[in-house]
């Protein structure tokens, strides 16, 4: 009996290996233009994968916030996101406000965020920090899991604009 309780015990244990889910940790990564991105989480998207936001997390970063499930997307007591308006460099090599861009990263969010971010003025050339018990009461709370990968900035050339708006079209789906 207790042979067959041990194998039992084996085969379950084999079995939960297998079917546990790939992790991705997402830590110190202020962000970069918006279509490598959507790119990126869209891939990330399909993959399953669950996300572990353990540090900061800025600017276009915090797409994943649209691009994932909630139910895929965990917040660590370190997690803090970063939001800000949309930019492009102006003349003389200046930031400039992109409206369009900044109107299209806001979509992106889903409604808690998208509120939240609108009681504290909007997506401005100023970054908003969302970290603590405010985050972790919109995200469920996770623990590092020591196989979790840290997600790297991808290196494939920018999409085309109608590229990025079709990505988009998918992502708010």
């Amino acid at each position: 009996m207790k042979f067959l309780t041990g194998l039992l015990a084996a085969v379950l244990l084999i079995a939960g290996m297998g079917a546990s889910h790939a992790v991705v940790r997402i830590a110190d990564d202020r962000g970069g233009r918006i279509g490598t991105y959507v790119d990126k989480y869209q891939d990330l998207r399909q993959s399953g994968e669950t996300v572990i936001i353990d540090g900061l997390c800025a600017s276009a970063c915090t797409i994943v916030l649209g691009a994932i499930p909630h139910d895929r997307i965990c917040v660590t007591s370190s997690a803090t996101l970063g939001f800000h308006a949309a930019w492009d460099f102006g003349r003389n090599g200046r930031a400039v406000t992109n409206p369009e861009a900044t109107q299209m990263l806001y979509a992106m969010y889903p409604s808690h965020v998208r509120r939240w971010i609108s009681q504290r003025g909007g997506l401005t050339p100023n970054m908003l920090f969302l970290r603590g018990k405010q985050l972790q009461a919109m995200y469920k709370p996770c623990y590092m899991d020591a196989q979790a990968s840290t997600i790297k900035p991808s290196r494939r050339p920018l999409p085309q604009a109608d590229q990025i708006e079709s990505a988009r079209g998918q992502l708010l789906h």
